[in-house]
């Protein structure tokens, strides 16, 4: 198992370990090109490891590597269209993976920050190593689940956004519009 990233309490993390559950040990491995907490992380069906998104110095990021668990090292791949913390990231049934909400800060005119959740949605494709956006959700949302259902749709539930707490749902379809149905 790969444990990336993170914070310590003082520092945002670029460090990686792979945990043995057989033996119950951590080896250290690989770090990350880029520091980040926040992030998602993917196994491919290649068998490589998305790490996508989350916080680094204090910026929301939009790039994205792979961990190649034979090299034990991390390269760089496309960024995403948004920059997303706190987001999903789901495996579909075609190998791409579905990125899915999450927010960002922007700033004001005086320089405060702003927090934005977001209703995008894109779609990575580990053959390109790209990313593209796809239908939006139909609520902003971050801190959500994103589940794959035996129909290949997923499910998007709960999390929270400006509102509060959410209580609702929607599916997304794999197809050429990229849907979000309630």
């Amino acid at each position: 198992m790969l444990v990336a990233g993170g914070y310590s309490g003082t520092a945002i993390l670029a460090s990686a370990e792979l945990y043995d559950p057989a033996a119950g040990t951590f080896t250290a491995t690989g770090s990350m090109t880029v520091a980040r907490r926040g992030l998602t992380a993917t196994l491919l069906s290649n068998g490589k490891v998305l790490i996508a998104g989350g916080t680094s110095s204090g910026q929301i990021e939009a790039s994205a590597e792979l961990y190649d668990p034979a090299a034990g090292t991390f390269t760089a791949t496309g960024s995403m269209t948004e920059r997303m913390d706190s987001h999903t990231a789901t495996l579909l049934g075609n190998g791409k993976v579905l990125m899915v909400g999450g927010w960002y800060i922007t700033s004001d005119n005086y320089g405060e920050p702003i927090e934005t959740t977001l209703a995008s949605a894109e779609l990575f494709d580990p053959v390109a190593g790209t990313f593209t956006a796809t239908g939006s959700m139909t609520m902003a949302r971050w801190g959500h689940t994103a589940t794959l259902l035996s129909n290949g749709k997923v499910l998007v539930a709960g999390g929270e956004n400006d509102s509060g707490y959410l209580a609702s749902a929607e599916l997304y379809e794999n197809n050429p519009d990229g849907g979000f149905q309630p």
